[in-house]
């Protein structure tokens, strides 16, 4: 799910949303990965007001919230966190630099209770929440910012070399 704007992050430090919903598409298979821009035709910009509309409207789905190590150690920063993950399990991906802070950060703490075993990975879809778990994988430093500078400097223009063609 793409969202239209993050209320953390400054609109600035945003690409525009037709561009990360194209780049999200680009990444998913269509089947089992779907990228949408649901959030944008639900009129919602906070995850827990996203979460409880898409809940309405396929209450036979069974949802788990996926994130960075990054967004679980500021995940008490979110509007209304825990009525997320009280809401629906999450699966937390490892992010450089980002682990040591996520597992000792406060949402942690408050959930230790509900972390599941990795090995339990495959049943957290069916988990009543709270869940949650940490998902070992390696660490992946790309991050959207590093992903839009590469495709400018890919689609930049070369400069002039002489009386070359």
């Amino acid at each position: 799910m793409v969202s239209p704007g993050n209320p953390l992050k400054r609109r600035a430090d945003m690409a525009p949303f037709a561009e990360r919903l194209a780049s999200a598409a680009r990444l998913a298979d269509g089947r089992r990965l779907v990228a949408t821009g649901i959030e944008s035709a639900l009129g919602t910009r906070r995850t827990a007001d996203t979460l409880a509309q898409l809940r309405r409207r396929f209450p036979r789905a069974r949802f788990v919230w996926i994130m960075g190590a990054d967004n679980l150690a500021q995940l008490p920063r979110w509007h209304r966190w825990r009525d997320i993950a009280a809401a629906v399990p999450i699966a937390v991906l490892p992010r450089p630099g980002e682990t040591r802070a996520a597992l000792a950060g406060r949402a942690a703490h408050v959930l230790r209770h509900a972390r599941i075993a990795a090995r339990r990975a495959a049943s957290l879809a069916g988990s009543p929440p709270p869940a949650w778990i940490w998902l070992p994988a390696r660490e992946n430093p790309l991050s959207a910012t590093a992903l839009r500078a590469r495709a400018r400097k890919a689609r930049a223009p070369r400069g002039i070399q002489g009386d070359r063609p």
